[in-house]
């Protein structure tokens, strides 16, 4: 998470308990989780998961509270840019940048698509079969 505006130091501050506090319940397929502060200025942490497996992965975050944050952040990112980049074992990867300004990560050197349609959900930008509809329906968060 990036902070844009002096507004995302509170919202930061404000995820962070609540991050910890579900790695800390030990999702089924969470391996690790570590936080890392990516710069000081701008302020931007990151958090690194391991999971088990895609399906681990994909169940926890269509559980409460992942799905309420996801959509709640899609909404209103209060202040703060978000991305997270997905790299499988057998191959491949997808990523998504949420009010991310410049480039970061695969942005650096992977053309990027706007996430809508086929590409709203992780899953989908993977092509894989097993994931599922996304977290939110794009339905659910533009009421189209």
């Amino acid at each position: 998470m990036r902070v844009n505006r002096l507004t995302g130091l509170k919202t930061l501050i404000g995820f962070g308990p609540q991050i910890a506090k579900s790695a800390a319940a030990r999702p089924d397929g969470l391996l690790s989780h570590e936080n890392m502060i990516y710069s000081l200025f701008p302020t931007h942490v990151v958090i690194r998961q391991y999971w088990r497996d895609m399906e681990s992965l994909v169940k926890w975050t269509r559980s409460e509270p992942h799905r309420v944050w996801w959509k709640n952040f899609l909404r209103d990112s209060g202040g703060t840019g978000f991305w997270h980049e997905t790299y499988l074992m057998q191959g491949g990867m997808e990523a998504i940048y949420d009010d991310v300004p410049g480039a970061v990560g695969f942005m650096r050197f992977a053309q990027t698509q706007v996430a809508r349609g086929t590409m709203f959900g992780a899953a989908h930008r993977m092509s894989r079969a097993d994931g599922g509809d996304a977290v939110v329906s794009e339905k659910e968060l533009y009421g189209q």
